[in-house]
């Protein structure tokens, strides 16, 4: 899974930024994040949204070094059938994909945050050797670019969890912070 070092940038096509906004537009009145305190519709609309793109990243850039590369899954799931399946499937191998926006990176720093609390957990985090891609957005600018920086897939037993900023969110999740990968 280690197919690149760097930091790739990906510039997305309109055609896929348009399919990622449909589908956050159509997923969010599916979702029921009262149990993470999340009730704010546009944020979980936005949340969404910029995941996708942040999965058509990944796998723009695992195609050049992958012989088989999943597509992100766009189907709309009611409530009931929701699963923490991993994003992307690289050479058979499962990779979650984890995106930020740097808008939101400018509050509290490049960072991925993963659901940890008593009531919904991400079960990643108790995978040692799962792997996983993390991809910062560029949503600034009137007319934002989206291009996404995708760093080098880890796995979780390489990660360093920490707390995150806001007081409200700590016990509830953890969080990556980019500034620990160098």
């Amino acid at each position: 899974m280690r197919f690149f070092r760097e930091i790739q940038r990906v510039q997305l096509t309109p055609k896929l930024i348009a399919k990622a906004r449909l589908f956050a537009e159509q997923v969010v009145g599916t979702v029921d994040y009262q149990d993470s305190n999340q009730v704010n519709r546009e944020k979980i609309r936005q949340d969404h949204f910029i995941s996708k793109l942040g999965e058509e990243a990944v796998r723009a850039v695992f195609l050049q070094y992958a012989e088989y590369v999943s597509f992100p899954d766009y189907h709309i799931y009611q409530k009931k059938a929701k699963s923490w399946d991993s994003d992307l499937q690289i050479n058979g191998l499962d990779l979650a994909v984890k995106t930020q926006r740097s808008t939101q990176a400018a509050k509290y720093g490049l960072s991925w945050t993963f659901q940890a609390s008593a009531v919904r957990r991400d079960p990643i985090l108790y995978m040692p050797n799962h792997w996983v891609c993390f991809v910062e957005c560029d949503d600034t600018g009137k007319m934002p670019s989206y291009i996404c920086s995708v760093y080098p897939a880890r796995q979780i037993r390489e990660l360093l969890f920490e707390e995150p900023v806001l007081p409200h969110l700590k016990g509830k999740k953890k969080v990556v912070y980019a500034k620990n990968f160098f």
